[in-house]
């Protein structure tokens, strides 16, 4: 084992179990020193110095007082046969690498592929219907040709009946947990739990150990709506978790559904309102989805490349600024392209980047697609 290597993830480990250090401040901290292992080496002056890292945050790396927990979750990760990839790896979810506060770290059991080519995130109340449970497993057998990774977040309800339909039809579905993987919750969905991991697996960013405490639950739903490129929201009353997944999914510019029902009922006031406030899209069959986002079966597919591809050198990109050049650029070199994937590459705020679509698209070198989605004219 590269013991280098080693201590720079058990230095992350020991940044996660930090208390008041999150996502965002880790990221500033590695940056700014280098290095997970060399903020444990920092003097104080320099880790006073990072946004975000106040006196008690600065003097609790300065002794280092989570190393030794760290090295013991390391040693049970790796006896537990527990996957952990960080943002800093090659495998990290690309759907996430853009977003500001996304994991530093992910926890995962099975055969976890975080960057396939479709995904979606189906979420919904824990208080199903029939009508609910009906339109969940009807979405799942009527996708399944088109191999979506499915994600959704194990609990009581839609998510569970979403990863059991997964599981009949053969599709690969991942539950992302706000707890540690030893610590499955609701229990009574442990057998399904063990079951994704031959075909998808669990997630999460908790440590091991970890409980379902209440604030947990936002910070796994923004991680559902990270990983998804489109969202659907299958029944809701007008507050709950799979609301707070819509409006992540909406903060990071990704499609979202509804599925309507009944005027009346408490368990559709949620989808409805997201659709009568345009916050998603109405879901009425999977033919609308699967025209939306322009998706082929896979014997149908053609790639990306291929479709948009533009013979070398016959666009011109004279007559832009440097920063529409840039964009031009990387719609040319991969074909459609969402927004964030567009800032991401390109080093540019996402504010910027809107407006720089905007503009060429008015100048017509541009179209908007489905899915927050750009492409080459």
């Amino acid at each position: 084992m590269d013991q280098t290597n080693s201590d720079e993830k058990i230095a992350i480990l020991a940044l996660v179990r930090t208390p008041g250090v999150g996502s965002v401040t880790i990221k500033q901290l590695i940056s700014y020193c280098g290095g997970a292992k060399n903020i444990f080496s920092a003097d104080y002056k320099r880790l006073i110095k990072v946004p975000g890292v106040g006196d008690k945050v600065a003097r609790s790396l300065l002794k280092k007082e989570n190393w030794t927990e760290a090295e013991k979750e390391w040693e049970r990760c790796l006896k537990e046969g527990v996957a952990l990839t960080f943002y800093t790896d090659s495998n990290y979810p690309k759907r996430l690498k853009c977003l500001y506060d996304s994991p530093v770290l992910l926890y995962s059991k099975g055969e976890v592929n975080y960057n396939t080519q479709r995904t979606i995130g189906i979420v919904g109340t824990r208080k199903i219907t029939d009508y609910g449970k009906s339109v969940t497993e009807a979405l799942i057998r009527e996708i399944a040709p088109y191999e979506p990774l499915v994600v959704s977040g194990l609990a009581y309800g839609v998510d569970i009946t979403a990863h059991r339909a997964c599981l009949k039809n053969n599709l690969h579905t991942v539950g992302v947990m706000a707890s540690g993987l030893d610590v499955i919750y609701p229990a009574v969905h442990a057998k399904t739990s063990m079951e994704m991991q031959s075909n998808g697996g669990i997630v999460t960013e908790a440590p091991m150990g970890t409980k379902p405490d209440f604030m947990r639950f936002p910070a796994r739903n923004r991680i559902i709506a990270g990983l998804s490129d489109i969202t659907i929201v299958i029944e809701s009353a007008s507050r709950g978790g799979s609301l707070i997944t819509a409006e992540y999914a909406q903060n990071y510019h990704r499609q979202v559904y509804a599925v309507p029902g009944n005027i009346g009922n408490p368990l559709s006031e949620g989808c409805n309102q997201l659709i009568r406030v345009n916050k998603a899209a109405l879901f009425t069959s999977v033919d609308d989805l699967v025209q939306d986002l322009q998706w082929k079966l896979n014997d149908q597919v053609m790639s990306t490349q291929e479709k948009f591809a533009v013979p070398a050198g016959e666009l011109i990109f004279d007559g832009f600024t440097q920063d529409e050049g840039q964009v031009l650029s990387l719609l040319k070199k991969n074909g459609d392209m969402q927004v964030d994937d567009l800032s991401w590459q390109s080093g540019l705020h996402l504010g910027k980047i809107a407006t720089l679509l905007l503009n060429l698209e008015f100048q017509g070198m541009v179209r908007s697609l489905p899915g927050k989605k750009y492409s080459l004219i």
